[in-house]
């Protein structure tokens, strides 16, 4: 069963380039060291009334009163705390809410050590001994973990020193002079879970141990020391920069007293700081209470699907039949497909046979559309313009539709991508140059060598570092040449499109994404040649002299993917998931209808009237009545629409999902669905369970708080 890794802990583990980089805040200064290593609080459950009714008894000796001193309480603040009091919040109300945080962490980090001992004497029984034999609180940790080169470990490590890193950068970037590098400004939407990590993902060398370090410029810490992180150090970085940037944030740290005195001859030794150590046992701590957490919720979600997965079944049928009675409107359920998402699911739509687009078999459908806009330039829209006032003066339509066909016949498109080379990021990557080799998409044209997000298309493989990109395929090579400039930025030459050739990369892209000849065109529309007949058509309406909008589809089509699985919509395995991934990578690619590329599989059409061109809202409902797969080309006052069907209801949409078989398949309905039963159910759960914990063991008798110790920093307001 997959389980997410969750850092749910209010630890100070979460944000040290804060806490380096902070430097406007009197409050640090003003305390000397021997006043921050102060006690302000001290924390033992085992005093507590509740710990005998807990079961841990046998393992009170596990743990020892913890003790905060004021060094936390302002390294907190300095991480978190201050983006409090910039939303205007008192500082007493701030550091009163840190010290509770500090408190219910400490309460959490006891309890879940003698869970987890517990836990772990189930399969050792010598476990209690083994803990305290260990030396240190570091050691004791690492063994609850599962020893020092556990996975969990691992993750504490790489989470703290990339922390690190990302704090020293940032230093760095204002350090190395940039002035004659080219610094891009274009923008363009990106594909969703672009360069996101998979969770619980470290660099990992042969044998398992993290190939990861921090990037100092000192000995011991050079870039070439510093493993993957090498990948992702700064352009431009050298060692004079790096240690540079590095005692910039030592230096932060000295003057918010996070540094001993007694350290200052050794500073060059990030690790051997008692603020990084500390900071490494938060991690720690971080993922220890996570882990008793998972145990925990790894029982309750057993639960979940126990009785042949009947909780399940039953969260669903009443969905259902909520559904069923909040979506019988066509209103209703199109202000629901607006939220439509991998954790809001559709399972009802009304019925729509009254819809008076279609008759018979073809009623109107509610659906999902990519878009793919080619668009008028300037010099025609200017054009198209001037010709609507003429129609307005003459009350002429089919002249003017027979001209806008004129107009539409000169469109011509290139790819819009020149963001991801010219943008503030630059994205692209020689796919010769990488894994992918010549596994791409390159119409022919041995010189069309670039793609984008190498990190996603080469690293997303079981074990890798980032997440697959989300129906985006990532094989379609930059349509034209490229020359990098000695500035670094390109020069773009865009491949020139009509729309019979933008259709021939359509048909000739999903095609080879699928690996065969899966798109048909209807009435014998072929890519390869004009469609002259369309553009002599002067007739534009039928016989009650009403608009035939049927006369502005210029070709239609589908993707014979086979029958459409409701359950497999982000299945990635599928035929029908690779088919929508290469349409939306063609989207990026051409459209500049941007809105679309940011939706979740596109815009919701209704079954009845709708906000869209009567052009493209005829041609969409088209396409959807033929299910997911149709695709339909349509002329409008913006252009060219390329219109593809990723999702259709069905009259009365109803699903029988396949819990047994399928709740394990990621990307799959079931599995989704019990992905979401779980982040809401198990969430409650560990909520509650959290709430109790800190309930039971956060009393006057297990928790002293010595506040005229910090009462300087309750009061700062008033000095």
């Amino acid at each position: 069963m997959k389980k997410k890794n969750r850092i749910i802990v209010a630890a100070m583990a979460s944000c040290i380039a804060l806490s380096a980089t902070f430097t406007g805040c009197s409050l640090v200064s003003a305390n000397n060291e021997a006043d921050m290593a102060q006690v302000v609080a001290t924390v033992d459950i085992s005093k507590s009334e509740k710990f005998g009714e807990s079961g841990l008894s046998a393992y009170s000796g596990a743990v020892s009163s913890t003790s905060i001193i004021k060094r936390d309480l302002v390294s907190y603040f300095l991480n978190v705390g201050y983006s409090y009091i910039q939303n205007g919040s008192s500082y007493e109300d701030t550091f009163n809410m840190l010290m509770d945080a500090l408190v219910n962490n400490a309460v959490l980090t006891q309890y879940s050590t003698m869970a987890l001992l517990k836990d772990k004497a189930k399969d050792e029984s010598d476990a209690l001994n083994t803990y305290l034999g260990k030396a240190t609180e570091v050691e004791k940790y690492e063994y609850l973990l599962g020893g020092k080169d556990s996975e969990q470990v691992m993750l504490a490590r790489y989470n703290l020193y990339s922390s690190l890193n990302s704090a020293i950068d940032n230093f760095e970037k204002s350090i190395i002079e940039e002035d004659d590098k080219y610094e891009g400004t274009e923008t363009r939407s990106t594909p969703a879970n672009l360069e996101t990590e998979q969770e619980n993902y470290y660099p990992k060398k042969e044998d398992g141990s993290l190939n990861y370090n921090v990037y100092t410029g000192y000995t011991g810490y050079l870039l070439s020391d510093s493993g993957a992180y090498s990948e992702d150090a700064i352009e431009g970085t050298t060692r004079a920069t790096r240690i540079k940037a590095y005692n910039t944030f030592i230096n932060n740290l000295r003057l918010n007293n996070l540094i001993e005195e007694d350290e200052k001859e050794n500073l060059s030794d990030i690790l051997s700081l008692n603020y990084i150590q500390n900071e490494y046992v938060s991690q720690l701590e971080a993922r220890l209470i996570n882990l008793y957490y998972d145990v925990y919720e790894e029982q309750q979600a057993e639960i979940l699907v126990s009785d042949d997965y009947g909780y399940i079944q039953n969260v669903y049928t009443e969905l259902l039949n909520g559904q069923a009675d909040s979506y019988k409107t066509a209103s209703a359920f199109e202000t629901a497909m607006g939220s439509m998402s991998d954790t809001s699911f559709l399972l009802y739509s009304p019925d729509t046979s009254d819809s008076d687009l279609f008759d018979g078999e073809n009623y109107g459908k509610f659906g999902f559309v990519y878009n793919i806009l080619l668009p008028f330039n300037a010099k025609q829209s200017a054009e198209l313009s001037a010709l609507k006032s003429i129609m307005e003066a003459d009350d002429n339509e089919n002249d003017f539709y027979y001209q806008r066909n004129k107009l539409l016949k000169q469109i011509t498109t290139v790819d819009q991508r020149v963001a991801w080379f010219n943008g503030a990021t630059d994205y692209s990557f020689k796919a010769s140059e990488t894994s992918i080799g010549s596994e791409y998409y390159n119409g022919g044209n041995a010189n069309r060598e670039y793609l984008f997000f190498e990190g996603n298309l080469t690293e997303s493989e079981e074990g890798g570092r980032y997440k697959k990109l989300r129906a985006y395929d990532g094989r379609y090579s930059y349509n034209g040449s490229v020359y990098q400039n000695a500035d670094e930025s390109y020069t773009l030459i865009g491949n020139e499109l009509t729309i019979d050739s933008m259709l021939g990369e359509f048909s000739s892209y999903i095609n080879y994404v699928l690996g065969g000849d899966f798109v048909r065109f209807d009435n014998g529309y072929e890519p390869a040649a004009s469609n002259e007949d369309y553009y002599n058509i002067d007739n534009f309406k039928d016989d009650e002299d009403e608009i035939d909008y049927s006369n502005f589809v210029y070709a239609s089509g589908k993707v014979d993917f086979g029958a459409f699985n409701k359950s497999d919509l982000m299945n990635a395995e599928t035929l029908q998931y690779k088919a929508m991934s290469a349409v939306n990578e063609l989207q990026f690619a051409y459209t500049t209808d941007v809105s679309v590329l940011s939706q979740y599989i596109g815009y919701s059409v209704s079954a009845y009237d709708t906000s869209y061109i009567k052009e493209f809202e005829y041609a969409a409902k088209k396409a959807i009545s033929e299910g997911e797969g149709a695709f339909t080309v349509c002329a409008g006052d913006y252009g060219w629409h390329i219109i593809y069907v990723t999702y259709a209801f069905d009259k009365e949409n109803t699903y029988t999902p396949d819990w047994k078989n399928n709740i394990e398949a990621e990307g799959t309905f079931e599995n989704l669905f019990f992905e979401w039963i779980k982040s809401v159910d198990l969430s409650d759960i560990s909520t509650t369970r959290r709430t109790k914990i800190i309930s039971d063991f956060n009393k006057d008798s297990t928790v002293t708080k010595y506040q005229k110790r910090y009462q300087d920093l309750l009061d700062l307001e008033s000095k």
